[in-house]
C-alpha cells in the first residue's frame, strides 16, 4: 500500500483507447482516493456534482467510480466510467475519457483537497472471482457446451479481461460465451465490451456472443436481443447428470 497524491500512478492498469497523453496511466491494482472535489460529466448530456467529500475508486480493469457517503441503502456510484478508458492526471485535476462512437464521454474531477490516496494490491482477491457457482458452471459448460457449440478454450483473453469460453458453432464461426449465476443487464454490458475487443482481432470480426446463466432477468434478455446476443438458461443438476432435462411436448 502506498500513500500520496502522485505515489500510486506507477502501478495502476487501465486499457487505453484512442490517443493518450504522456500523463495517461497504465496500471494493475486498485486505487482509493478520498478527496473534496467537484465532478463534471460531459458527453451524451452534461451533469455536475458540486464540491463535496467523495471517494474516487479506480479498479484494476480500468473502471472509474465516484462514491458518496449518502443514498441510504442504494449501492450505486454517483458517476462512473467503464473500460476501456484513458485516465489523465495533473495536480488538482483528473480527467477520464472514453470514446462513445463518434463522440467522447468525459469525467473531469476538480480536486480541492486530498484526504487520502492509497493503492491496494488486489491480486489474491481477483483469483477468487470465479469461485463457487460460476466456476462450477464454467467447468460444466466447458465439458458440455451449449447445443451446437464446441469448445476452443476456456478463459479466452482480451485486453480488458478474459471471456469465460470461446467456442465454434456448426458453421465454424466463433462464439464467445459469458457465464453468470444470474444474467443481468450488467452481464450483457460486460459481454458487449468483450465482443467489441474480440471482434478487433484478426479472423474474429464476426464473433457472436452467448450469455449462459441459471436464470436470466427479462430486462437482460431484451437488451441482449437488441445487441444480437443469445441467452441460454442452464441447469447445473442436468449438466452434472443428476437429473434428466425437462421434456418439451409438441402438438
Amino acid at each position: 500500500m502506498r500513500n500520496g497524491w502522485r505515489g500510486a500512478l506507477e502501478r495502476a492498469a487501465f486499457v487505453v483507447q484512442g490517443e493518450a497523453s504522456a500523463e495517461a496511466i497504465t496500471v494493475a491494482t486498485m486505487r482509493l482516493i478520498v478527496a473534496r472535489c467537484e465532478v463534471v460529466y460531459s458527453g451524451r448530456l452534461s451533469t455536475r456534482l458540486p464540491e463535496a467529500l467523495r471517494l474516487l475508486m479506480v479498479k484494476s480493469d480500468g473502471t472509474f467510480m465516484v462514491w458518496s457517503d449518502s443514498g441510504g441503502s442504494k449501492v450505486k456510484p454517483q458517476n462512473w466510467m467503464t473500460p476501456p478508458a484513458v485516465i489523465e492526471e495533473e495536480p488538482g485535476r483528473m480527467m477520464v475519457r472514453k470514446k462513445a462512437g463518434a463522440t467522447e464521454d468525459r469525467l473531469e474531477i476538480r480536486i480541492a483537497e486530498v484526504i487520502s490516496d492509497v493503492t491496494h494490491d488486489m491480486g489474491e482477491a481477483a483469483a477468487l472471482e470465479k469461485e463457487g457457482v460460476e466456476r462450477e458452471l464454467q467447468e460444466l459448460l466447458a465439458d458440455a457446451p451449449p447445443e451446437g457449440l464446441r469448445l476452443v478454450r476456456r478463459e479466452w483473453p482480451t485486453d480488458i479481461g478474459p471471456v469465460d469460453l470461446m467456442c465454434r458453432d456448426d458453421d465454424d464461426g466463433f462464439v464467445a460465451v459469458e457465464i453468470k449465476r444470474v444474467g443481468t443487464i450488467e452481464a450483457v454490458e460486460q459481454l458487449t465490451r468483450y465482443l467489441e475487443r474480440i471482434c478487433e482481432e484478426p479472423g474474429l470480426a464476426r464473433c457472436r456472443g452467448v450469455l449462459a446463466a441459471e436464470a436470466i432477468k427479462p430486462q437482460a434478455r431484451v437488451l441482449a436481443e437488441a445487441r444480437g446476443i443469445a441467452c441460454v438458461e442452464v441447469d447445473p443438476a442436468v449438466l452434472r447428470g443428476e437429473r434428466e432435462p425437462d421434456l418439451t411436448l409438441f402438438a
